[in-house]
C-alpha cells in the first residue's frame, strides 16, 4: 500500500482547482477544517492520490457543506465534531464507510462508496468496480444517486470530480426541481450533519408527488431516513438497496 506521503506527492494536485471552484461557486459552501489522522487514515485506505478531486476533499477538508446544507459531502473531520457549528456531527467519508481502523491492503468499499447525501435522504454514491454485481446501474467510477422520491437509483453520468464541479456551479436547483419549497434554506442550514429532513406524506408517495406543499417535514437523524428508504424500497419493489451510508458512531 502507498503511504500518505506518496499518495500526496503529485505534481498536479487537485485542491488549487478545486478551491477555486469552491471561491466562484454559484451556491453558498462552506468548507470544514480537516484532522490531520483522519485524513491520513482515509487517504490511505483509499490509496488514491490528491491529484484527483475525491483525493483532494479527503486531505484538505472536514467536508463540504454546499447549497445552505442542502449537499453534505464527507470528508475527514476530527471525530468529535460536535456543538452548534457548522457541520457539527457531520461524519466522515471512513465513518460513512464503515473503513477499518487502519488500512487494510485488501479491503475496499466494493458496491461503491457513499461520497454525500442531501437533506432528504438522497444518497450519492461513486460505483465500485462491479455495479452489476450489487444491482447498481452504471458504469465502474461513474457517480450514481439513490433518489428520495422514487426509491430508485439513477444513473449521473459523470465521474466523482465532474459531478462534484456540476454541483458547485449551481447543478442542484434543476436536479431538485419539485422538490424544495419556499423557506428550504433556512429549515436546511440548521440541521446537524447527521440529521435530515422526513416527509409525511413520504416523498415516494402520490400525494407528495401531486402536492409537495402539502405535506409536512421534521428533522430526523439521518441514519433513520436511508434506513427507511432501503426497508421500504424492500417492501414495496422487492429490492435491496444496498449499503447507504452508516452513521451508528454519531448517533
Amino acid at each position: 500500500m502507498r503511504l500518505f506521503e506518496n499518495l500526496t506527492a503529485t505534481q498536479e494536485p487537485a485542491w488549487p482547482e478545486l478551491e477555486r471552484l469552491v471561491a466562484e461557486a454559484a451556491v453558498p459552501v462552506e468548507v470544514l477544517a480537516p484532522d490531520d489522522a483522519t485524513s491520513r487514515r482515509t487517504l490511505e485506505q483509499l490509496q488514491v492520490t490528491t491529484k484527483s478531486f475525491l483525493g483532494a476533499v479527503v486531505v484538505h477538508t472536514g467536508g463540504l457543506l454546499i447549497d445552505h446544507g442542502w449537499l453534505r459531502v464527507y470528508g475527514s473531520p476530527a471525530p468529535d465534531v460536535f456543538g452548534q457549528q457548522p457541520g457539527a456531527r457531520l461524519p466522515g467519508l471512513a465513518a460513512m464507510n464503515d473503513f477499518p481502523p487502519a488500512p487494510v491492503a485488501d479491503w475496499s468499499a466494493a458496491p461503491g462508496l457513499v461520497v454525500a447525501h442531501d437533506v432528504l435522504g438522497g444518497t450519492f454514491v461513486l460505483n465500485g468496480g462491479d455495479p452489476a454485481a450489487v444491482g447498481r446501474p452504471g458504469n465502474p467510477g461513474e457517480m450514481i444517486y439513490l433518489a428520495p422520491d422514487t426509491l430508485q437509483w439513477e444513473r449521473l453520468e459523470a465521474g466523482h470530480a465532474a459531478w462534484l464541479a456540476w454541483v458547485l456551479d449551481g447543478g442542484l436547483a434543476e436536479f431538485t426541481e419539485g422538490l424544495r419549497w419556499d423557506g428550504w434554506e433556512a429549515e436546511t442550514r440548521d440541521l446537524s450533519g447527521d440529521s435530515g429532513l422526513n416527509f409525511f406524506p413520504p416523498l415516494w408517495t402520490k400525494e407528495a408527488h401531486e402536492n409537495l406543499a402539502a405535506t409536512s417535514r421534521a428533522a430526523v437523524p439521518m441514519a433513520e431516513l436511508v434506513g427507511l428508504a432501503r426497508s421500504t424500497a424492500a417492501e414495496i419493489d422487492g429490492v435491496d438497496l444496498g449499503a447507504l451510508g452508516k452513521f451508528s458512531d454519531r448517533v
